[in-house]
């Protein structure tokens, strides 16, 4: 596996932390976010366990000491009952959907290899996840939730959604944070404000 490098070296987000880029607002919200990482409340602790296995395979994080949390806010949003507002015609509410989806894939996981998913090598695992997102599963354990539906709006969205909201994916992919109150002003393709991150160049380093 070929050494992850981000092309945005030293830069850290959290540096705009005391400077005009953030009102008091932001620093409250971004230390909210860095501080104060739910408890579970709402998903059985098989669940949870299952969800962190699984999260571990659509956003794999080995180069972090600190992984990005993304099981609590999940877990906290499901608490809460906050969804985006709208649910598909096919699909549940969203609390029993999960609690329906995450059930559905600890079966498959037993009936095709008598382990939990946990206890599944990586292969195995991503094999299982891609046969639920192209629906290549038992009804049985489904029910009325398509699965395809389950892991493209509901699992595969909300992992990767948490993930891009935490300070840490923010440097990584050199992105400034909330636009408040200084904004964004140069919003064309490849442009950027001088004060947001530049990219390095590794092609001119390594020729």
């Amino acid at each position: 596996m070929s050494e992850f490098r981000t092309p945005y070296l030293t830069y850290d987000v959290l540096d705009k932390r005391d400077t005009p880029s953030w009102n008091d607002q932001t620093r409250e919200a971004v230390r909210q976010r860095l501080e104060e990482v739910p408890k579970r409340r709402f998903l059985t602790a098989d669940q949870w366990s299952l969800l962190e296995a699984i999260c571990a395979r659509l956003m794999p994080q080995p180069e972090r000491e600190e992984p990005v949390p993304i099981v609590p806010w999940i877990d906290d949003m499901l608490h809460r009952n906050e969804g985006p507002g709208y649910r598909y015609a096919d699909m549940p509410p969203i609390r029993e959907a999960w609690r329906q989806g995450l059930d559905a894939i600890a079966a498959e996981a037993r009936n095709r290899h008598g382990k939990c998913f946990e206890e599944l090598p990586p292969i195995e695992q991503d094999a299982l996840l891609t046969d639920v997102q192209h629906n290549r599963v038992e009804s049985r354990y489904w029910r009325d939730l398509p699965a395809g539906g389950f892991f493209l709006h509901q699992l595969l969205k909300q992992v990767v959604g948490v993930y891009y909201s935490h300070p840490a994916a923010w440097s990584e992919i050199g992105f400034g944070g909330p636009a408040s109150p200084r904004g964004y002003a140069r919003l064309g393709f490849d442009e950027r404000d001088p004060w947001e991150a530049k990219e390095y160049d590794f092609e001119a380093d390594d020729a």
